[in-house]
């Protein structure tokens, strides 16, 4: 069992975005606080009304927008042009394991992913795939060169906020957050906490989903699908932040060797994102 201290929800004001939220606030065990409105992060932007975008480029003063979905994804549900903001695209699941099917639900499983889970959360296949969908991405090369690439991208934007997304913007998403954190010098329990507080902004779905399959004789197999699926499964998410300090020693020597963050680098993070009081 995972035992998390919850942060309090931050949430950015944002009308259509889901899970959209910021760092800010975040303290280190150094004391150095995240500054308010740089590091944000959420769901897609393709629903995202007039005053989101708004509020994005005018009030945080968005710079640069990063998007951690596939191709597919990508090319069904485009982000929306903002002029002066830079935006970089930066798939981090592996095409070849999307190709082969083993790590990730079908693509057309997502276009409605509670009917898909009512029909599948039982299949022995999708519990190993949400068993497995947050360590297979942590050892994958492809998928680190691509956290690799968000870090560097960042230290070189040196103007404006960030705002990095997936789809749900909870497990690509929380994925880069956790390495951001680690890189700020944030302890385990921090990335645990804000890794988690994406079930808090879908506690509802996850809910009303896991209801609707306990109806069908579900239990606690096809909970943790719907935990995974729906919101994040902070325990899975544990298995991989141990299989990376079995693999490479810790997150601070993972950060180093395979993400290619300097100590150098990280003092840059450290300067312009944290504060001291």
């Amino acid at each position: 069992m995972v035992c998390l201290n919850m942060l309090a929800p931050n949430p950015i004001g944002l009308e259509s975005v889901p899970n959209a939220r910021e760092l800010g606030g975040y303290v280190m065990p150094d004391g150095g606080v995240v500054r308010h409105g740089k590091l944000l992060r959420g769901g897609l932007l393709c629903q995202a009304t007039e005053s989101d975008l708004k509020r994005l480029r005018d009030e945080f003063h968005v710079s640069h927008v990063f998007d951690f979905r596939t191709d597919g994804e990508v090319k069904h549900t485009p982000d929306p042009e903002m002029p002066g903001v830079k935006s970089t695209w930066l798939p981090t699941i592996d095409p070849q394991l999307e190709k082969l099917g083993t790590s990730t639900l079908p693509a057309e499983a997502y276009r409605n992913l509670p009917v898909y889970l009512v029909a599948h959360a039982s299949s022995p296949k999708v519990q190993d795939i949400a068993r497995h969908i947050y360590t297979d991405m942590v050892i994958n090369e492809y998928t680190q060169l691509q956290y690799a690439a968000f870090l560097q991208s960042i230290i070189n934007t040196p103007d404006g906020a960030i705002y990095w997304h997936c789809s749900q913007g909870k497990d690509r998403t929380g994925l880069g957050s956790a390495f951001l954190l680690a890189a700020l010098g944030a302890d385990e329990e921090l990335i645990l906490d804000d890794f988690n507080m994406s079930n808090w902004f879908y506690q509802d779905e996850i809910k009303a989903l896991k209801e609707r399959i306990h109806a069908n004789g579900g239990g606690v197999e096809e909970d943790k699908v719907v935990q995974t699926f729906i919101g994040v499964n902070t325990e899975y998410f544990v298995d991989a932040l141990h299989l990376i300090d079995a693999t490479y020693g810790s997150l601070d020597d993972y950060l180093t060797q395979q993400l290619c963050l300097t100590d150098e680098d990280r003092q840059v993070l450290k300067n312009r994102y944290l504060e001291y009081k």
